[in-house]
Order: structure tokens, then sequence, then C-alpha cells
């Protein structure tokens, strides 16, 4: 099967953010310091903070990790197998993980921004949850 520039191009975006994805979960100690220091934030809060943002990060990568998995299948030349179902239902706990933690994120330092993410990590896991056959409209949340 030939590849196409999009497959690629795709490939090399979601491999350049799962690299980066992995640095910046490491990277997540250091730059709660620098923000310790600009901010005025006590020790519980940025203890909070680091939790909340370490735990999502690596969400966010194993996500990805799952993306990296489903484009093996892709280049294969079947993208209808069970490993891909399984990719789905990963990628879709791991929204709601993310989904749950900024909504206690809401309760403990809310921001604005805090509620969009939740509203859109909520409306991905439910469509993954779809998307793989695992759940009906009304309980997908």
């Amino acid at each position: 099967m030939k590849k196409s520039v999009i497959h690629n191009a795709t490939k090399i975006v979601v491999d350049i953010f799962f690299y980066l994805g992995i640095v910046c979960v490491i990277g997540i100690p250091f730059i709660l310091m620098n923000m310790q220091m600009q901010y005025t934030y006590n020790y519980s809060q940025l203890k909070f903070m680091s939790a909340a943002l370490f735990l999502s990060g690596v969400c966010a990568v194993y996500i990805l990790y799952n993306f990296k998995r489903m484009f093996k299948t892709l280049t294969g030349g079947n993208p209808f197998v069970w490993n891909n179902i399984r990719c789905f239902k990963h990628m879709a706990v791991s929204c709601a993980i993310i989904a749950l933690i900024y909504i206690l994120k809401c309760f403990v330092l809310f921001s604005f921004a805090t509620v969009v993410i939740v509203c859109v990590f909520a409306i991905i896991s439910a469509a993954l949850h779809l998307r793989s056959g695992s759940a009906t409209p009304t309980t997908a949340i």
C-alpha cells in the first residue's frame, strides 16, 4: 500500500508531539519551580498543580502512544482490527481521566481555561467511546 503525503505528515506530527509530550512531562517540576518564583502560589497549590499536570501529561502521552500504535495497523492496509478498537478504548479512558482531573481542579484552583479543558476532553472521551462501539450516547460520559 502506497503511503500518501498526508499519512506521512500526520505520522511525523504525532511522533513529534509524542516526544515533546515526554519532554514536557519530565520538565513539569522545573517549570513549576519557575512559576513559584514568578507567581504567588503556596506550596499546597503548587503540589496539587504539579500532580494534576503530571497525571494529565502522562495521559496525553499515552493517547499519543495509542495513535502511534494505530498507525502501524493503518500502514499494514487494514484499519479494521481489534487492536484499533482497544486503542480507541484506551484513549477514551485517558480522556476521561484528564476530564476528571480538571473537574477536581475546578474546585481547588478555578480558572475558565479549566472549564474549557473539561468540556473538550469529556466530549472527546464520549466520541471515542461511541467510536469503539462500547457505549451508547447516554452512557458515554
